[in-house]
């Protein structure tokens, strides 16, 4: 057994900086050490790093790979969690494995069911899970007509972009016309009909919009941890409603979860949500990849980033039942320290390894949606 595990994240999200702190504190006790990559010079996953480089812009999927496959032989990666271009990467898992490097990823073939979020619901409805009404449209037209038959059934209209992650394109439909009520206070998801048909019609290629009800609180997210036979080793339910967050065992939120991850093998770290449709809980959507609050399943006294870490190695952690579920609990922003010195601002030739920074001065302070934030219990 090897005595040091290197782990990369590439261009992942500032809140995995709890995910590399769990790494640290493995309960193997085992040294791991880990590399980070990012195309923000001042990402907090750079200085939470033992190394770390900048990622090169512009390069296509394929000259991607290429990177990623040069990153773990130079850096003697044992395991690699992709974000940035999962797609393109586990499409090549034989040669990250020839050069002796797992990949902490689903296959192709799961990845591709759910990158698009029409086939991912085509595809879970016939399986049985239950999901929301939607419409996938792409003009102004199709809009309207999605959001009319919505309306009519008494449910708000909300659209979101077909292929995407997290809440980012997330918009609710609104009548109201454009005023000053409007522009008080923070800026919210709600967008005028007039205004988005407007946009549509005076743009210059289609877009690739998901239609569907504005679902109901609570939303539950479904942590999981499969292997590669298929079997789920750990499934936890994080609830959230409004404020307020904690944890579920509950199988009407555990089962689809679980018949999701064991029918689609979503092989290691996969995170799926749910909402309410009425009284029923449908499926909202599927992440190939870890989620940004997986750390707060420490509150359950689980270690689910090592626990994955161990089953990319080969060494089955088995099945995982979490000894107790942690308190209800909030989310609170706070700071963590950035490197001394700017990337871009070093030399080249100096810029190659990049070794943890003395403590640096300056910090940044992240809020709770994607990025890093700490748990408070309530």
């Amino acid at each position: 057994m090897v005595s040091r595990v290197r782990v990369w994240l590439n261009r992942t999200y500032a809140e995995n900086v709890f995910f590399m702190d769990q790494l640290r504190r493995n309960p193997s006790d085992r040294a791991v050490e880990i590399h980070a990559t990012h195309g923000d010079a001042d990402s907090p996953v750079l200085a939470a790093a033992d190394t770390a480089e900048l990622e090169p812009e512009g390069l296509s999927p394929a000259a991607y790979v290429e990177f990623a496959l040069d990153q773990c032989v130079r850096r003697g990666i044992d395991v690699f969690v992709p974000r940035l271009h999962q797609s393109a990467i586990v499409a090549h898992r034989a040669e990250f494995e020839a050069v002796g490097t797992a990949l902490l990823a689903p296959p192709p073939e799961a990845v591709a069911v759910f990158h698009d979020k029409v086939i991912a619901y085509e595809a879970v409805q016939a399986i049985g899970v239950p999901v929301p009404p939607w419409y996938r449209v792409r003009t102004a037209g199709e809009l309207v007509a999605a959001v009319e038959e919505l309306e009519a059934g008494g449910h708000k209209a909300c659209f979101k972009p077909a292929s995407g992650a997290g809440g980012v394109g997330f918009r609710v439909v609104t009548r109201a016309p454009f005023s000053l009520t409007h522009l008080s206070g923070f800026p919210s998801p709600y967008v005028q009909l007039d205004l988005v048909v407007e946009a549509l019609q005076q743009a210059d290629e289609p877009v690739d919009w998901l239609v569907m009800p504005r679902l109901e609180q609570p939303e539950v997210s479904v942590d999981c941890l499969t292997g590669p036979d298929n079997r789920v080793r750990l499934a936890i339910g994080r609830t959230k409603n409004g404020r307020r967050r904690g944890f579920t065992l509950h199988e009407q939120w555990l089962e689809p979860a679980r018949r999701l991850a064991e029918g689609f093998g979503l092989h290691y770290l996969s995170n799926i949500q749910f909402r309410m449709f009425g009284d029923e809980p449908v499926l909202m959507d599927v992440n190939t990849r870890p989620a940004g609050g997986l750390h707060q399943l420490s509150l359950c006294g689980v270690n689910a980033p090592w626990a994955a870490v161990q089953l990319a190695l080969g060494e089955d952690p088995g099945e995982m039942v979490p000894p107790f579920l942690g308190q209800d609990y909030t989310v609170v922003s706070g700071p963590r320290p950035l490197r001394a010195v700017s990337l871009p601002q070093q030399r080249v030739e100096e810029a190659e390894p990049l070794l943890p920074a003395l403590p640096a001065p300056a910090v940044e302070v992240v809020d709770s949606v994607g990025a890093a934030a700490s748990v408070l219990p309530l």
